[in-house]
């Protein structure tokens, strides 16, 4: 779809188009069936761009809820746009610490999420993207949500941006190309050393990167968050200049709010053998190296030294874990894992590893289980030899 056929859904047949097209999917029709509806009131362009559209509103719900059925997509800036409620906790930390923002340069916009967030916390947002489709559907969104007052989108690089001229910059580089996922941050889009020259420009800076960013790209006098929603990590930010308060790391659990922040008088967490109690940490407290405050919290230590599994002899409950009672520990092997589970009755069997390199999958097949009852197990190592945890949730 290109920039003119985009407008033509802006227009009162491309609304009703749109319209036509997320009503006849509401009501369980094929994409063919529905299209081919469409093509007897509207041209075949309009037609396919509709159904499209209204497609990608129906995946969009996941991260934008009701605020999709009215906003606008690209197949790939829906990848990767952020959760709606991760935007918010981000657009709400702009209010917080040393820095006061009124105006914000969001470069590589995007389809908006982050440029929406921030609006509605009442910032005013220049909005940059280079591609010229995407630009267009982020100044729809603003429109279709009533924010155009408060934001202004214009086709170009990020790189020619004076960050100089706001008060913060927000920068989330382009990590997808021709609907692939890029995870050279040397590929993104601008490249990773002119995302940071550009914060280092800045009096304050937000850089949302992908959670596996490697740690010798973060810079020195950065705050690293990581965060997650309902326990699957979503994003790393980096915050610079004014925004970063307490350089360091730390982690966020979303929908809670929960943050964690490394404890700098603690060394590398204990490690021990297995007891009572294994503890999962939340993966944002693991890609933030904050295993050792969550055994702190817990009055724990690693099964590993080198692996995020904590263990403790007594029940402790924090929202950085998640918490299974250890029925037996062995070492593992197929016939002696099979034989233990099918002994207490197990037919359904909930798999979790951590520096194992078994296949979940093909060992769910081939346990061969049947019985009525469910464990969780937990796959991983001790030194260099493998073991298995048969657990229940506690």
């Amino acid at each position: 779809m290109d920039v003119d056929a985009f407008r033509e859904l802006l227009t009162p047949d491309g609304q009703e188009a749109l319209r036509r097209a997320a009503a006849g999917l509401a009501a369980g029709e094929e994409g063919l069936r529905v299209v081919t509806g469409l093509r007897r009131s509207f041209g075949p362009g309009l037609s396919g761009a509709a159904l499209t559209q209204a497609t990608l509103r129906a995946r969009g719900a996941a991260k934008f809820g009701a605020d999709a059925a009215v906003m606008y997509f690209t197949g790939d800036g829906l990848e990767q746009a952020t959760r709606a409620e991760v935007a918010a906790h981000r657009a709400r930390r702009f209010a917080e610490g040393a820095a006061e923002v009124t105006t914000v340069a969001d470069v590589c916009c995007g389809i908006g999420g982050d440029m929406i967030a921030l609006a509605r916390e009442g910032r005013r947002v220049d909005a940059v993207d280079a591609d010229p489709l995407t630009a267009e559907v982020a100044r729809a969104n603003a429109a279709a949500l009533g924010l155009a007052g408060l934001v202004t989108v214009r086709v170009g690089e990020a790189s020619l941006v004076e960050p100089e001229g706001y008060d913060a910059l927000f920068a989330d580089p382009a990590r997808r190309s021709t609907g692939r996922r890029v995870f050279d941050p040397m590929a993104y889009s601008p490249p990773w050393p002119r995302v940071v020259a550009l914060a280092a420009r800045a009096r304050a800076a937000c850089l949302k990167v992908a959670p596996g960013l490697p740690y010798e790209l973060i810079p020195e006098d950065a705050e690293a968050e990581w965060v997650s929603y309902r326990g699957e990590v979503k994003e790393a930010v980096l915050w610079t200049g004014a925004f970063a308060a307490r350089p360091g790391r730390r982690a966020t659990m979303l929908p809670s709010g929960e943050t964690l922040t490394a404890d700098p008088s603690l060394g590398p967490a204990p490690h021990g053998p297995i007891a009572r109690y294994l503890y999962e940490p939340d993966g944002a407290a693991v890609r933030a190296h904050l295993v050792a405050e969550v055994a702190a919290l817990l009055g724990g230590h690693l099964v590993d030294p080198h692996i995020a599994y904590i263990t403790a002899g007594s029940p402790a409950s924090t929202p950085w874990a998640a918490r299974y009672e250890v029925l037996e520990a062995l070492p593992f092997s197929l016939k002696r894992l099979r034989a233990a589970l099918r002994e207490r009755g197990i037919g359904t069997v909930t798999l979790k590893k951590r520096g194992s390199a078994i296949d979940l999958e093909r060992l769910r097949k081939d346990l061969r289980l049947s019985g009525d009852k469910s464990c969780v197990v937990v796959l991983t190592r001790i030194g260099t030899d493998p073991f298995a945890f048969i657990c229940r949730p506690s």
